[in-house]
């Protein structure tokens, strides 16, 4: 999944260009929204959906004959995300949260102000074709997003899974505690481009082992937090022993090729890890 974020003033049109890229983007693939909501919370109005949140559910599903909505406590943007993702979308487009670390449109605000602003737009331009055009290109330039349902889904596309027996993933998350160290968190970084191609070329040599249908991977950058996910990799093979030697080889490999450095945040001051690098 691809994401894109509309940021700017109340107002300012975000809903109006919101709606162009979702129809521009919709040629392209499935297209899926975030909507930043001003306050505490979604008011209900009293109704028997909110009597469960407030009687402390912590996921409440409203469905009527059509439609159907998904209350989820405690989640956030990246919670957000994930369901997008996991329900199967190419693209995500935000509208808000100027603060987060997602690539960015502009309308109207100062882009110094901003991190990762990839588009300007002057308050009360208006959204010409040649504008959502160009909105569109960058959208698809942008480093893509998975969850593991996710991989696992694009490894369960491939039209030779029909010769699979098993499909195996592997996930890596931030350990919380290692012997008497505390960490509160890792922070990823990796060459733009590099890492990604380099990771496709491990996944496309392994990919041609006998028995291999498939093999995926996707590494997290940026902070992660103690707990969260940091890497998936997930492997389509005729057979068990096919799939865990690959699926192995597949984690000591990106281990050691793929530019990506960490740097750890631990009770005991932070400092990058040298000689490993996922």
């Amino acid at each position: 999944m691809r994401i894109i974020s509309v940021v700017g003033y109340k107002k300012s049109g975000k809903t109006s260009l919101v709606e162009k890229l979702v129809g521009a983007l919709g040629r392209y693939g499935r297209v899926g929204t975030v909507k930043h909501v001003s306050g505490d919370g979604l008011s209900l109005g009293g109704t028997d959906t909110d009597r469960h949140i407030r009687a402390g559910a912590e996921v409440t599903v409203a469905v009527s004959r059509d439609e159907l909505v998904k209350f989820v406590s405690g989640a956030g943007l990246r919670g957000a995300l994930d369901e997008l993702c996991d329900d199967g979308m190419d693209f995500a487009v935000v509208e808000g949260f100027k603060d987060s670390g997602l690539s960015k449109i502009s309308i109207g605000l100062e882009s110094d102000r901003l991190d990762n602003v990839v588009k300007h737009v002057d308050a009360g331009q208006d959204f010409d074709d040649e504008l959502i055009s160009e909105l569109v290109r960058l959208t698809l330039a942008e480093r893509e997003y998975h969850t593991l349902k996710s991989l696992i889904r694009r490894v369960r596309s491939n039209p030779m899974i029909r010769y699979a027996g098993a499909i195996g993933s592997f996930t890596g998350i931030v350990r919380e505690v290692t012997g008497d160290v505390s960490t509160r968190g890792l922070e990823f970084e990796h060459y733009e481009g590099v890492a990604e191609e380099r990771m496709e070329e491990i996944c496309s040599e392994l990919r041609a082992r006998e028995g291999v249908v498939d093999v995926r991977m996707y590494h997290r950058t940026g902070w992660i937090g103690p707990g969260e996910d940091i890497l998936y990799i997930v492997v389509a093979a005729s057979h068990r022993d096919q799939l865990f030697s690959v699926l192995r080889e597949a984690i000591e490999r990106l281990k050691v090729e793929v530019p990506i450095w960490k740097k750890e945040y631990t009770d005991r001051g932070e400092f990058w890890v040298e000689g490993e690098k996922g």
